[in-house]
């Protein structure tokens, strides 16, 4: 039975009083994510706007065990808790990294992609902010093309944003999902599909930062499906090399249209100063993803299920 807001668990293990901005989406994330889980979890965090949600030792809003380690090494911890998991004979607990867009497409790519390589037994999920939000957003590897950020101030950022999913996937691994925060039983339902499945496993969460790129903090759930109507974000799940679409996104995909992207973008501070020239870009980038997206999930379906559009 798929799960639905009446009955969700309503056990918590994220707690009120949290240190994150007000209409942080990875609050709203890391709640479901650690539902699914049944707080059954050891979590492993670098340097990140998590470890501000977690708190100031010897106080934290979260009633699940975490440990706090260096930026560059979150797959590395986590290949050691399982290690220590086997050696004391401990089962029924999940191990989770969590990073965000800085500590995965930038600082910590090193050791996830070891780790994924040897297929160790955990969960890795990166919370993609599109920025080192809790640092005062400097560009990150996943900051798209045009956004202006706190190191790059006038002109916005020259490149498109870095395929982190699609990099996991060359790992063959045996699942790999995109998720957004605005869609959090989309997620929910991701994260507890992937608890019973062996080896690595990637899930990129899109979450929305009120503060840093620039919106009402009332806004984050308007931004986050704004980014999958327009397709600049696109949610599926890989499961044993099978692509599908899911949610929102399998659900434009029957119906062949997207809104354009100048429509996500004009809700934004951080693009101010996008050009023309930029948006365009922007759009051809979004539309010849997208078309790969509608045809790898047509290529597992009857013709008809999927009608092929573009803005």
């Amino acid at each position: 039975m798929k799960v639905n807001a009446v009955n969700l668990t309503e056990t918590e293990y994220a707690l009120p009083g949290n240190r994150t901005c007000p209409g942080c989406a990875l609050a709203l994330a890391y709640r479901h994510i650690l539902k699914a889980l049944d707080g059954q979890v050891i979590v492993t965090v670098p340097a990140s706007c998590l470890t501000v949600l977690h708190g100031m030792y010897p106080i934290t809003s979260v009633n699940v065990p975490c440990v706090n380690t260096p930026f560059a090494s979150t797959g590395a911890s986590a290949t050691g808790l399982v290690a220590g998991l086997r050696a004391t004979g401990k089962k029924g607990i999940t191990i989770l990294a969590m990073a965000g867009d800085g500590g995965t497409h930038d600082i910590g790519i090193q050791s996830l992609s070891g780790a994924a390589e040897r297929q160790e037994d955990f969960i890795y999920i990166c919370y993609d902010n599109e920025g080192y939000m809790n640092t005062g957003n400097q560009r990150s590897g996943s900051t798209p093309l045009g956004a202006i950020t706190g190191t790059t101030p006038v002109l916005g950022k020259r490149q498109n944003p870095k395929d982190m999913a699609a990099i996991m996937e060359a790992h063959c691994l045996p699942y790999i999902a995109t998720a957004n925060a605005s869609y959090p039983l989309d997620l929910y339902e991701k994260v507890r599909k992937t608890k019973g499945i062996k080896g690595t496993r990637f899930i990129h969460v899109f979450t929305p930062c009120a503060p840093g790129w620039q919106f009402p903090y009332s806004d984050t759930i308007k931004i986050g499906q704004l980014a999958v109507e327009t397709g600049l974000v696109v949610l599926y799940e890989v499961e044993d090399d099978v692509f599908r679409l899911t949610s929102a996104s399998e659900s434009l995909a029957q119906k062949g249209k997207l809104k354009p992207v100048r429509e996500y973008l004009t809700e934004q501070g951080r693009f101010k100063n996008v050009t023309e020239e930029q948006i365009a870009q922007l759009q051809d980038w979004v539309n010849a993803r997208w078309q790969c997206y509608l045809a790898r999930a047509a290529s597992l379906q009857p013709a008809t299920d999927i009608t092929e559009s573009a803005p």
